[in-house]
Formats: structure tokens, sequence, C-alpha cells
């Protein structure tokens, strides 16, 4: 009898803590395992957006720190048989315009080149058929909004996966991650693109710039690999904007997804041209790691996004908690952050709470 009242006082502490009521959470705030998440607010609600192989899916909630009974739709269901119909990844919604956009990663044949493309590749490539994707919807929501698909976003036939979209006052640009060459599998860098519009590229080839590289030792797999470039990655590219000062922040992820080492690194755009490498200033050492003091591994590809009553700002992430799983590992957190004197994002350590609900939260 004794073993069963624990059991209930546990089971009631733990919804109490994930409760829309509650003044506390804890993370995972989504129970199932998922990854790449992006969260919006708009009109009272959050929005997180998903992928599953071939389709993407729509959740919205009123809370940020719970998903589990969120509600859910289908937004896009990939056609079998075209270059988008496989391997969806990382999609992303925005309001550009006066419509909404969703852009995400897809491949043709579930991630897996025959050979005779492969041979071209120094080191296996599965993704070298990636490319970046458009789908467009006009309506006062992205949950009453019908999406179709618009446009391949040109990326020169070469490798590109976790593209995002970097507003500035001198246009809109695309940033996504690259490889030097189309059959180079290795490195992954950050490459940025002007556009023409959120479906089309206008720079030529010859201005495609290259912004980052992985040269330091934790954006390289292993830690400090010195022999060559594989598994060496720059991914999952955010824009982050400073709401007080306006300085303007591409946070990113480094190393590789399914390994512990998985973080967040910080360019800043210190001049006034986006295409301009010599414009960035990238920070030399990671700006949110890993805490094995808390078994919060792997933390990446994030999203930001405010707080019910806009005070605040809050990091979206997955993280793994255990490191030898790899990608079915990982899982959604969020935490509260806040900004350095120097204008800089100031990222808590990753981990599980119990945190604070965001203000405003009822």
């Amino acid at each position: 009898m004794l073993k069963l009242l624990l059991t209930s006082l546990l089971a009631t502490v733990a919804w109490c803590q994930n409760n829309t009521n509650s003044t506390t959470f804890t993370n995972p705030i989504l129970d199932a395992e998922n990854a790449d998440p992006w969260v919006i607010r708009h009109d009272d609600w959050y929005y997180l957006i998903l992928s599953d192989y071939d389709k993407i899916s729509l959740s919205r909630s009123r809370v940020l720190t719970n998903w589990n009974d969120a509600e859910s739709k289908l937004l896009f269901q990939a056609p079998p048989g075209l270059n988008y119909s496989t391997d969806i990844w990382a999609p992303e919604v925005h309001n550009l315009n006066g419509a909404w956009y969703i852009i995400f990663t897809a491949d043709p044949r579930a991630d897996s080149p025959p050979p005779e493309v492969d041979m071209w590749c120094e080191y296996s490539c599965p993704a070298v058929h990636h490319r970046m994707y458009v789908l467009e919807g006009h309506g006062t929501s992205p949950w009453t909004t019908n999406f179709t698909y618009k446009s391949q976003l040109d990326t020169y036939d070469q490798f590109a996966i976790d593209g995002t979209y970097f507003q500035h006052s001198s246009g809109l640009y695309h940033i996504y991650s690259c490889w030097y060459r189309q059959y180079d599998a290795w490195p992954a860098n950050l490459c940025i693109t002007k556009l023409e519009n959120p479906w089309t590229v206008s720079s030529p080839f010859s201005e495609r710039q290259i912004i980052s590289v992985p040269s330091l030792p934790w954006e390289k797999t292993p830690y400090g690999r010195a022999s060559n470039d594989r598994l060496s990655s720059n991914e999952g590219p955010e824009q982050l904007t400073n709401p007080t000062t306006g300085q303007q922040f591409v946070i990113f992820s480094a190393a590789r997804s399914d390994n512990r080492n998985y973080c967040l690194a910080m360019l800043e755009l210190v001049g006034t041209n986006p295409l301009n490498p010599a414009d960035w200033r990238k920070h030399q050492y990671p700006v949110f790691y890993q805490n094995p003091e808390e078994q919060a591994y792997g933390v990446g590809h994030a999203s930001f996004v405010k707080s019910p009553d806009g005070t605040e700002d809050w990091i979206v992430y997955h993280g793994m908690k255990d490191p030898l799983n790899g990608w079915s590992a990982r899982t959604i957190r969020t935490q509260k952050f806040t900004w350095n004197e120097d204008g800089t994002p100031n990222f808590p350590k990753p981990g599980y709470g119990p945190y604070t609900v965001p203000s405003g939260q009822a």
C-alpha cells in the first residue's frame, strides 16, 4: 500500500510540474522523441512545427512549457516520386510580406544516393541530394492557412540543409548549411545568398558567400579532430536580434547532431553587408553546450520566442539525456535566457529544472 501511495504521489508531482496551471515546469516539454524545434508566437498562441520523414505537422498551445496535449494538424504531405518526397528536415514557418512561408529541407530518395553519385565524394555523402524548398499560404494564422508547394530555393544544385530566412534592412537573405563543392561531403559550412522574394534567390553562384566554417576544435567531431574535416559541421542557423540594441546574431549548431558535443555557436553582424564575410564576427567559444552534471548532452538547433507578456526571451532547443543513442535520444526543451552588457545573448546551462514558467503564462 505504501509503495502504491508513493507511486501515486510521484505521478501527481510530475503532472503538476508540467500542468498549465503550475508555476514551474520540467524539461523536456514534449515527451516524444523529436528534434529541430521551431516555435513562434502569434495571436496568443505558440506554434511548434515539426517534420516526420515525408510530412510536416503543426501544433499549437497556449503555453510554451507543455506540448504533450497540444492540438496538432498535418500541414503538408509530400507526394511520392519528387525531389522533395523524403527525409524532410527542420521546417520553419515565417510571416513575410503578409503571407506565410514554410522553408524546409528534403531529399528525393530517402537519403540514399546511387553508387554512381556517391563515388564522387571523398567521404560517404548520403545527404548529397538534400535541397531547400518553400511552401506558401495566405491566412490570418499558420493554423488556418492552407499551404501549397511554391518552389525549390536555388542552392546551385548543391547540398543544402537547415535553411532559414535572415531579415535585414538591406533585404531578405537565405542562410543555410552548405559544402564548398557539389561532392565535398564535409565539412558543412554556413552559406548566405540574397533573395528577391521568399522563394527566389537573386544572388548568382559567384556571389554566394561562406560566412562560417567549422575550424575551431569544438566544431569538429571527434572534438579537436586534426586529420580531416569529416563530421565537422556548421548547421541549423537561426536569426536572433537583441530587442534593445538591435544587434543581429546568427545562432547556429556546431559539431554533429547525434553526438554529445553538439552545441550552439554565434556569429554577430558587425558590419552593414550580410554578404560580406568580413562583416561577420564569430564567437570563439560555444555559447550553449552540454552540461554533464545534469546529463544534458547534444544541445542544439534552437529557435527563440518571447514569454506571453513579451518581457522575457526563451530558447527552445533539442538535447539528449543518453548520448549513446544518437538521434533517437533527442527531445525538445526550453529555458529562459537574458542579455549581457555588451548586447550578446546570455544562455543558461542546459538542464531539466524545475524552472519558473514564462512570465504571463497562465
